[in-house]
């Protein structure tokens, strides 16, 4: 388990799930609210913001708009906006820039830009209630582009929808690229997320930008294992990602992935905490009730942690609930055991001791073990003679 993972809220709605993280930036907020609710995390940036104070391009960009007031300027997110302008001050052209920027027509992406936008002493001449860019860029359409210069900030990303699509309508389209994304300096952490999704290690990857998404799935194929790590996101691990534009990279490979509403962290979360516990297998086992997560169980509502051997005997024993599963099926399933079934029995015995309720498990005389499902139980029945 990473270092990093916090004591878990025994009855919280993340107990017992285990979620990475890819986020570089404000990802204390996000690894904080999961954790409160219970989360062990997994951190591993998928990537680093560089700033480009020092760099030619940015310079460049500001300058030439200097020299040429732009008819609209499109800032796309608050920490960009605020980079741009303390750049633009540290090259001694600061005022100057802020100057052409009142002399524009200037559009803020939601809320959190218009305050960077009035934080500088600007007003911004319209924002979108959605914080949605695709509203950013009908208003742009309906008012006519034709021949007009549009300064579009940027964030790392590209944007190129945005831009492709103001360039065909005839607009003259200068960006300007305040941050770059690079890979992380350390790729281990990142490895070992992408080991853990293949693995089934991990129950949900957490996404706040689209190249975190991007730098996850080429990392993945540099490491030569782009399907297998595929595979466990089109299965069993759950991507959640803040808006529709972060999840475009996922569904380009047949990701299926969840949103919240309202494209904040926030609500992230909160769909997190919906759709995981939705995910677990709830049977009625010897008078309890057993919830079965990703490395725990819910026992009558209170959290179990169970050892990767012993959730995967027991989840062997569930996709059968109240059948007999045979030792040799069972040491198919369990990690690392190699042929000898003794280590079916040692682990069976640390998994009723992680459970901590007798009975839970029955052992069926040379034939294998069950789960000791209550009558009338979800499952397939016991069989006739057991």
């Amino acid at each position: 388990m990473d270092d990093d993972a916090a004591t878990e809220t025994a009855t919280g709605p993340l107990s017992g799930f285990t979620v990475g993280v890819t986020a570089a930036r404000r990802a204390d907020e996000l690894i904080a609210l999961l954790r409160r609710r219970g989360a062990t995390v997994l951190h591993a940036p998928a990537l680093r913001i560089v700033p480009l104070a020092d760099d030619g391009e940015l310079m460049e960009a500001t300058k030439e708009l200097i020299r040429r007031t732009p008819d609209v300027v499109v800032a796309t997110t608050a920490i960009g906006f605020r980079g741009w302008i303390e750049a633009a001050d540290g090259w001694g052209i600061g005022e100057e820039l802020l100057d052409r920027l009142r002399a524009t027509e200037l559009l803020a992406r939601g809320p959190k830009v218009k305050g960077a936008v009035r934080a500088a002493g600007l007003v911004e001449a319209w924002s979108p209630g959605s914080e949605s860019l695709a509203e950013v860029l009908d208003r742009l359409l309906a008012g006519g582009v034709a021949g007009r210069r549009v300064a579009l900030q940027l964030h790392g990303e590209p944007l190129p929808g945005f831009v492709e699509t103001l360039r065909a309508a005839g607009a003259e389209v200068v960006v300007v690229p305040v941050y770059r994304w690079m890979p992380p300096e350390d790729p281990a952490p990142l490895d070992r997320l992408l080991d853990a999704v293949a693995t089934g290690g991990v129950d949900a990857l957490a996404f706040t930008s689209a190249p975190a998404a991007a730098s996850l799935l080429s990392r993945a194929d540099g490491r030569g294992m782009r399907e297998a790590v595929l595979e466990g996101l089109r299965g069993d691990v759950l991507s959640a990602c803040v808006g529709p534009v972060t999840a475009l990279p996922l569904q380009a490979e047949g990701v299926p992935t969840v949103q919240p509403e309202r494209f904040r962290i926030g609500p992230l979360v909160q769909v997190l905490c919906q759709e995981l516990p939705g995910r677990a297998k709830v049977l009625p086992v010897a008078g309890h009730r057993l919830e079965i997560r990703g490395h725990g169980v819910l026992v009558d509502a209170e959290l179990r942690p169970v050892p990767p051997a012993g959730m995967a005997l027991l989840g062997a024993l569930a996709r059968r609930p109240g059948w007999v599963v045979g030792r040799a099926e069972l040491l198919r399933v369990l990690p690392g055991a190699g042929r000898d079934e003794h280590a079916v029995e040692t682990a069976m015995a640390r998994l009723r001791a992680a459970l901590g309720v007798p009975r839970l498990i029955q052992t069926v005389v040379k034939r294998g073990y069950r789960l000791s499902l209550d009558a009338g139980g979800d499952g397939y029945g016991v069989p006739p003679g057991v």
